[in-house]
């Protein structure tokens, strides 16, 4: 999912030097929401793993 957020962010710079003012932020906010999505999952998996008493990696 991280993967996707930097794809996202690095479509929107383009976009953005290229003068596509409208993608560039589309593409901005795919990449903002994934990234959130992605630390939100981050911190349940970690807080799921504590709860199962595994050590973290």
């Amino acid at each position: 999912m991280l993967g996707w957020a930097l794809t996202f962010l690095i479509v929107a710079l383009i976009a953005a030097a290229l003068g596509f003012s409208g993608i560039a932020g589309a593409a901005s906010s795919i990449a903002q929401i994934l990234f959130v999505v992605f630390l939100i999952l981050f911190v349940v998996a970690m807080i799921a793993r504590a709860v199962r008493g595994q050590p973290p990696v």
